[in-house]
């Protein structure tokens, strides 16, 4: 369960800003704000084991909306337990607003999100990604960055 609350604790942080809330009252300002909510958000789970699973349940009882994407076993357990699959590998990235990546590192697994998966996210959506970084392509994530 570790895993999955710091995922969602990393979610909350940016969302509502808490490291800059925590900032501005550490320098004697009041609240600036106080972020965007997540209710009504879609949370792309990438991967579909048992910290998923867990993140998904709380990220609903927030009032997120799920929808998964991973392996064609991942993909197809989903669908046969009811959750929602997105349509496409490329939907799945451009429809969410968060996307968590929750899959193990193996020669198979390395560089599994490609420099073309985030470039179709949503110009403002949230890539979290508490597995190991070596699932991402490498400079994959630095070129989207320096993109703005």
């Amino acid at each position: 369960y570790a895993a999955a609350e710091h995922t969602l604790a990393r979610i909350l942080a940016h969302y509502r800003q808490i490291p800059q809330q925590a900032a501005s009252l550490q320098a004697g300002n009041w609240q600036s704000g106080v972020g965007r909510t997540l209710r009504g958000r879609t949370l792309g789970l990438y991967g579909y084991g048992r910290i998923a699973g867990a993140l998904a349940e709380y990220a609903m009882a927030i009032g997120l909306n799920i929808q998964w994407w991973g392996s064609q076993d991942g993909r197809a357990r989903a669908k046969a337990n009811g959750e929602t699959v997105a349509p496409s590998r490329e939907t799945f990235f451009a429809t969410s607003d968060i996307v968590s990546i929750l899959v193990r590192l193996k020669p198979e697994t390395r560089g599994l999100i490609t420099a073309a998966d985030l470039a179709a996210m949503q110009r403002r959506a949230l890539f979290v990604n508490t597995s190991r970084s070596a699932l991402v392509e490498q400079g994959a994530l630095e070129a989207e960055v320096a993109k703005g």
